[in-house]
């Protein structure tokens, strides 16, 4: 079992600390007299000025201005009624917290009067004392009006760089989802248009053996109210209806999305790999890169949704190899199993390819949602001195499967 999770304190409560341990610690500090009580100056005169410092301390960060005026003249007060350290603790914390919470010219006017603090009170201790004693004041008088400040400087723009990365680390996390969600919208899309071109030849053979059929009817001299006939017709009436709004469809798919228009165009299978490789062999020719494929088991028949999915795994994957890998062999395997076909691209990996920019990382997503909707697996990362991609396709899709995901 894990431990009670302690609430965070506010930044009032926060306040409200430091004003409580300073008052407390000035009033030990009274109790025992260690103050500067040179010219015996009674307790309780030393006891106003801890008290305006602890109540300035309660608005640290909603009044930054007022604190660093009122806290400089309090702080005057105090070293005239009896110096008490915690007076002057409390009073550094003011100008620190003045620089870090207040306006941006907080910081300049508070060096300047800090600077001329110290040379002031060093001169007048120069002046009538000895140069030891004007040494211990410079040294002092520095702790006092500027090291808080240097120490706000440098708290304040370490805040600001951390902010400025967060904002940064957000807006690529959008972009990246963004593009992530643009790959898939994509995909999906470019699936929509092979599926019709797949869906639209069987739904054209059906619409053309139907009309035969009615054709050797008629020669038949059937009559018009045979239930053979009329099922004829209903069997071609509905292919080539649901043609024409297929083609529809996927004619509006291609006109928004930017993709393939020709209707000509034929969805690619594993035979045209062969085809990719050669392009991809002259394509690396300038950059060292070389292609191999080995194929392992029976191809048999295979679904076309599938035989696509690893058409497009296999292209997508000898693309990124151009764009990233380094000089070497690139081997594509395709394993033939009686239950899946397994695929496996290893390139050359290089140091730091493709670090970088939202939305380099979209080819990978795209083929993750081809394996998905086809109730396959993919994985691709470095593994070893190589680039690995993984896909695993079912070889049988369901009727839910065939219908709904190809």
């Amino acid at each position: 079992m894990g431990g009670v999770r302690r609430p965070t304190p506010t930044p009032r409560q926060v306040d409200a600390g430091i004003a409580l341990a300073g008052l407390l610690g000035g009033l030990l500090l009274i109790a025992f007299q260690v103050y500067d009580h040179s010219s015996a100056i009674p307790r309780w005169q030393v006891l106003p000025a801890l008290v305006a410092m602890a109540g300035l301390e309660l608005v640290r960060r909603t009044r930054p201005v007022l604190i660093a005026v009122l806290g400089g003249l309090v702080f005057a007060g105090s070293i005239f009624s009896g110096a008490l350290l915690a007076t002057t603790m409390m009073y550094t914390d003011l100008l620190y917290a003045a620089v870090v919470y207040g306006p941006r010219r907080m910081s300049p006017v508070l060096h300047a009067t800090g600077t001329a603090s110290v040379l002031v009170l060093t001169t007048l201790t120069l002046v009538y004392d000895q140069p030891a004693t004007a040494v211990t004041v410079a040294v002092i008088t520095v702790l006092i009006f500027l090291g808080p400040l240097w120490t706000a400087d440098i708290v304040r723009k370490h805040r600001q760089e951390a902010e400025t990365q967060r904002l940064r680390a957000e807006q690529t996390a959008l972009l990246s989802e963004m593009d992530r969600r643009e790959a898939v919208v994509a995909e999906r899309a470019r699936m929509a248009r092979e599926l019709h071109d797949v869906v639209a030849n069987h739904l054209s053979a059906i619409a053309i053996h139907a009309t035969g059929a009615q054709s050797v009817a008629r020669r038949q001299r059937r009559p018009a109210d045979d239930p053979v006939v009329e099922v004829l017709g209903v069997i071609r009436e509905n292919s080539v209806q649901g043609l024409a709004e297929m083609r529809r469809i996927i004619g509006l798919l291609r006109d928004s999305g930017g993709g393939e228009a020709d209707e000509s165009y034929a969805a690619p299978d594993l035979s045209a790999v062969d085809a990719l490789l050669a392009k991809a062999r002259a394509a690396g020719q300038d950059v060292g890169l070389d292609f191999a494929m080995a194929e392992r088991g029976e191809r048999g028949d295979l679904p076309v949704p599938v035989e696509l999915a690893a058409y497009r795994i296999v292209q997508e994957s000898l693309t990124n190899a151009l764009k990233h890998a380094g000089p070497g062999e690139v081997r594509v395997v395709l394993d033939f199993r009686p239950e899946e076909l397994r695929i496996a691209v290893d390139s050359p990996f290089r140091q730091g390819a493709g670090q970088a920019l939202p939305g380099a990382r979209a080819g990978l997503v795209g083929m993750a949602e081809r394996a998905s909707l086809l109730g396959g697996s993919f994985e691709a990362g470095p593994r070893e001195d190589c680039w690995s991609v993984r896909a695993v396709l079912p070889r049988a899709l369901s009727t839910e499967e065939g219908a709904g995901r190809a």
